[in-house]
């Protein structure tokens, strides 16, 4: 069974026509897929995608620099973790994204408009929830909990760990639902559940450098920073451009005082973010 945001859902979140919703799919603008009778289904993401081209058709720039912008950001959003607090600018036909410590750039240009992803989560959030209580769960396997999760992470918070749960005790392998869900657990504070999946994910992909790297996070939040420290040289060892890895292992070593190997990791760091 498809999930997800009919045409009427995104009209009506994004005060745009349904003609325009579709429009935008029909030409590759925003990703949607396709239900058995070739009607269109939009994830949490896609929302985010087609109210970031509202703004920039709405900005008279040409469809293909919005398409080339598009295809940018899509790249370029966090993968393995939650768009809260993810805002995005448009400065000419430049979509600018920020999450609260950084801020990078799929194109370039200047225009003004400007939008928190919260607010869009806000108003998806009881659609969202209404869905998740419609699912049919015997028409559900682990990965299509793990799929219905993903997009209930911003809108219905709730109900998407229990999809994550869905998933895992269908599928306790699934790397990608424990790390997910590690990671809502983590963002609530609940530390030692938070750990527990991050380390159950490894145990499956060994070389899952988002999990790692989550594990050092929390492993810090839980005042052990030599196991942290491990953890991020994982991440590292999977990944050696993975710029967080390199700042949060250089400021632990700080911290220790082992400063040779602080700026061993911070000159990595400043490479990969010039």
């Amino acid at each position: 069974m498809l999930t997800g945001y009919t045409v009427r859902d995104v009209a009506q979140l994004l005060d745009l026509s349904p003609a325009q919703v579709r429009s935008f799919a029909r030409t590759g603008l925003v990703p949607a897929a396709r239900g058995p009778k070739g009607a269109y289904r939009f994830s949490f993401q896609d929302l985010v995608l087609l109210r970031a081209a509202r703004g920039l058709v709405g900005a008279r720039i040409p469809r293909p620099r919005i398409r080339r912008a598009l295809e940018h950001l899509r790249d370029s959003l966090p993968s393995g973790r939650s768009l809260s607090g993810i805002q995005i600018d448009a400065e000419g036909d430049q979509v600018v994204v920020h999450d609260g410590t950084r801020r990078w750039s799929p194109e370039s240009g200047q225009m003004h408009f400007r939008f928190e992803v919260d607010d869009l989560a806000a108003k998806a959030g009881p659609l969202a929830r209404q869905r998740a209580r419609e699912v049919p769960a015997e028409e559900f396997d682990a990965e299509g909990w793990y799929e219905l999760a993903c997009d209930l992470e911003m809108p219905a918070p709730e109900e998407a760990r229990r999809a994550y749960r869905r998933a895992l005790a269908l599928d306790p392998r699934h790397a990608d639902a424990h790390v997910n869900l590690g990671r809502m657990l983590h963002e609530a504070g609940e530390l030692a559940l938070a750990e527990g999946h991050y380390r159950s994910a490894l145990g499956v992909e060994p070389d899952d450098a988002t999990a790692a790297f989550n594990l050092g996070v929390v492993l810090e939040d839980r005042d052990r920073p030599e196991e942290a420290l491990l953890a991020y040289e994982r991440a590292l060892l999977a990944d050696p451009d993975h710029a967080d890895a390199h700042f949060n292992a250089a400021r632990l070593h700080e911290r220790l005082g082992r400063r040779p190997e602080a700026l061993r990791h911070l000159q990595s760091y400043r490479k990969l973010t010039r």
